[in-house]
Parts: C-alpha cells; sequence; structure tokens
C-alpha cells in the first residue's frame, strides 16, 4: 500500500515544550524566540517517518509581521529543509490571511497577499505548496491560483473547523473540484475532529486527484489528544484506516497530536511504502487507488478553538 505520511502539528508541540505564542504571528513567533525548538519538531516528524514536512509559515505574512515578513518565511523553510532527511519533501504552509475558524473574516480580495506568500516560498526551495486550513471557497481558490502560479505543486485542505460546522462535505466537495480546475494536485481536509472527518474524505474522493486527511485530537473527552492519552494514537489510527479504506493516500495528523501519532501511522501504513509523491512534490498517478496517496488550536478571543 502505497501512501505518503505527513508531519503534525508545530503550535502544539510548541506550545508542549513552554514557548510562548500570541497573536498574530502564533508558532511562528517562535522562529524570533526558540529556532532551536522548531528544528526539533521537524527532526521529531522526520524521525517518526513523515515523508513531507511542513515549514513554520502558517502566520509568516506581511499581514501578520509587517517588515522582514519574508526573512522569517524563508528561515522556516530553510529549519524545515535542514531536518528533512534525504527523500523528505518541504511543503510550503499558506493559511488564510485572518482567522481560518472566522471565515467571515476573509479579505475581500485576498490573492495579492497570497501570491507574494507563495512568491517567496517558492524563491526559498520548497518542494510543494500546501494551502491549508481554508473554510472560505474564494480565499481557498485564490491561494491555490497563487501557488499554482509559482510553478510548484499544489496541494489544498480544507477545513470545517474544530466543530466541524463551517463547511458541509458537499460545500468542501464542491470547492475541492474546483481548485482541481484552477490546477491543485491534491486536495485534502485538516484540522477537523478525526471522529468526523470520515464524510468529509468521502465528499472529496472523486474529484480525479489523490486526496487525504490530518484530523485534529478533537475533544480531550475523545482521549486522542490534549495531554495524556494511552489509547490516542490507536483511536486516531482507526480513524485514519477508514480513510484510507475509502482511497485516501495522503495521511497526517493536526491539533492536539503529538509526533507518536507520525510514527503510528509510518509503522501500520508502512514506513517507507510510498512514496506516493514523486521527487518534485507531484503525486504519482499510481496514487490514485488505495493500494498503489501550525498547528496547535488555542482558545480565540471568543473562547473558540483558533489555529495559530
Amino acid at each position: 500500500m502505497g501512501l505518503t505520511i505527513l508531519d503534525g502539528p508545530m503550535g502544539t508541540a510548541l506550545a508542549e515544550a513552554g514557548v510562548a505564542m500570541g497573536a498574530p504571528q502564533w508558532s511562528a513567533h517562535a522562529l524570533e524566540t526558540s529556532p532551536e525548538t522548531v528544528s526539533a519538531v521537524h527532526r521529531r516528524h522526520a524521525a517518526a517517518g513523515a515523508h513531507v514536512l511542513t515549514a513554520n509559515t502558517f502566520r509568516t505574512t506581511a499581514r501578520a509581521w509587517g517588515s522582514g515578513w519574508a526573512d522569517r518565511a524563508r528561515q522556516a523553510v530553510m529549519l524545515a529543509r535542514a531536518a528533512a532527511p534525504q527523500g523528505v519533501r518541504v511543503a510550503g504552509s499558506i493559511a488564510p490571511l485572518e482567522d481560518c475558524y472566522r471565515p467571515e473574516l476573509s479579505p475581500i480580495d485576498p490573492g495579492r497577499e497570497h501570491a507574494e506568500t507563495a512568491a517567496v516560498l517558492h524563491e526559498a526551495g520548497c518542494d510543494l505548496l500546501l494551502c491549508e486550513t481554508f473554510p472560505h471557497e474564494k480565499e481557498a481558490l485564490a491561494a491555490v491560483r497563487a501557488a499554482v502560479g509559482t510553478g510548484r505543486p499544489t496541494w489544498l485542505a480544507l477545513t470545517a473547523g474544530p466543530g466541524a460546522d463551517l463547511l458541509t462535505p458537499r460545500a468542501v466537495g464542491r470547492i475541492a473540484r474546483k481548485a482541481v480546475d484552477e490546477g491543485a494536485s491534491a486536495v485534502l481536509v485538516n484540522c477537523i475532529p478525526a471522529s468526523q472527518t470520515l464524510a468529509y474524505v468521502q465528499a472529496i474522493a472523486g474529484c480525479g486527484v489523490p486526496f487525504g486527511a490530518y484530523a485534529n485530537a478533537g475533544s480531550p473527552r475523545e482521549g486522542m489528544g490534549w495531554g495524556p492519552a494511552p489509547e490516542g494514537d490507536a483511536r486516531y489510527l482507526g480513524f485514519a484506516r477508514t480513510w484510507v479504506d475509502v482511497g485516501a493516500t495522503l495521511i497526517g495528523s493536526c491539533c492536539g497530536t503529538t509526533p507518536s501519532v507520525t510514527s503510528t501511522l509510518a509503522r501500520h501504513f508502512g514506513r517507507d511504502g510510498d512514496r506516493a509523491c514523486a521527487a518534485d512534490g507531484r503525486v504519482q498517478a499510481g496514487a490514485m487507488d488505495g493500494g498503489t496517496d501550525d498547528r496547535a488550536v488555542t482558545e480565540g478571543p471568543s473562547g473558540s478553538m483558533s489555529k495559530p
């Protein structure tokens, strides 16, 4: 079975390490205050068996940083690249310009800002660009167009949020198909509770490109993360197997999980069993069938979960 194993959340690991994170930079603040911790998180996921490391660029934008943002983005890519063993790819993260769980805040015309970010990540040498955690159709497609315009392979990950209530599965499927029309080479869903992710994975299964999921741990009551969870990795794996059963070939984890989930996924699905993506980051056609393809959540200003 050829799967691509993605890494897990950066923000969760930084929070567990005691690294301070505050708005508007959130997890990207660690690039200034604790770059060695960022590197260590990347190395842990690489050692656990991840095939793709996502650079800590979720919030390295002009809107979040002001002047100097591009240097921070380049630094983030450099740290991920230095931690990536041979054959492990580096993805540049492109996120919503405002709050990824408040689609009503999406700018009217986000294309220019996403194009600036995509250009810097392309220049920094990312193997692929991952437009992730988008709940807003117009902004998601603007980000995809910007990323595709660089010539880098582009993946889109949509989210319905921690309550699985920002987008319906039908809406996710519709947006994913439009993204493929715009040039996305893979589509995913992310940062939806693992226990509620299957319907969304099924909705993107017919888009004509490889697809997958990296879910969050859900509520602490579900016992998959956000602290001690002795059975958490096994529970997450159980949900991931249902995604693979419907053909998903890009599998990872998001907020609330740890590198041990990455290790569990890699061991179960085959540490070297892919690599369903070619060296240039494009997903190979053979990954289409199931047998042969920052991330912490913190309390936002309204008490809801907000992704750094």
